[in-house]
């Protein structure tokens, strides 16, 4: 296979194919998936390994807010992390990290399970004025979460996560992934309706049934 670009350098790209191709790629993990599954770690008090984890931004965020909650990363390799969260018990991730990445949004259901309070600055990264998370609160407030007045998300589920059946107002795969982080938590059978069915949340899906929870319909509009 060849390929040319003109002297312009416009965005004409030409390419001579019909070459018998060979070789062996591996294929990196995705962000999408690996910053649910961080967040998932912090419903459990064992060791979790992580594999084939990306080696990107997002990512080393994703590590340095959970390591300044008490959680303890270690890179293994190049794309293996342990993480253990049995020490965290704070229930405000840095307010600075937390403006740099959208994906910290998914910290909430988690810390709610754990602490039972989460405090969080309004979350960064990618297009946040175009990205609300109403859809992540609306699955919280179903599932028992009460939201208490103070700068950012201030969330108490000090009375516990309570099971429910609701129908999400979107179907984000993030807020998705928000109702079936805290749902994990929750005492009894919980059905969320409108989910998303993307491989993302079949995955988290994957790695909580893993942990212990029993999941149905994952990669349907379902849970």
């Amino acid at each position: 296979m060849s390929m040319q670009f003109n002297e312009n350098r416009s965005s004409t790209l030409v390419v001579d194919g019909g070459y018998k191709l060979g070789g062996r790629i591996d294929v990196a993990g995705n962000k999408n998936s690996a910053l649910p599954l961080l967040a998932a770690c912090l419903l459990t008090d064992q060791l979790c390994e992580l594999s084939n984890m990306p080696c990107i931004r997002d990512v080393d965020v994703m590590v340095e807010l959970l390591s300044g909650l008490g959680a303890v990363v270690e890179r293994k390799g190049t794309t293996t992390l342990e993480v253990d969260c049995s020490k965290v018990s704070s229930d405000e991730p840095d307010p600075g990290l937390v403006g740099r990445l959208r994906g910290s949004v998914l910290l909430m259901g988690p810390l709610l399970a754990r602490v039972g309070t989460a405090k969080l600055a309004p979350p960064g990264g990618d297009f946040p004025a175009r990205r609300s998370v109403s859809v992540h609160l609306q699955a919280l407030r179903e599932l028992g979460v009460k939201e208490r007045d103070g700068i950012g998300h201030v969330l108490d589920a000090t009375d516990g996560l309570k099971a429910a059946s609701f129908y999400l107002e979107e179907a984000s795969v993030t807020g998705t992934e928000t109702a079936v982080l805290a749902a994990a938590a929750a005492k009894g059978i919980t059905e969320i309706r409108h989910a998303a069915s993307e491989p993302h949340v079949v995955e988290l899906c994957t790695f909580l049934s893993a942990m212990g929870v029993e999941i149905e319909g994952a990669g349907t509009s379902t849970l």
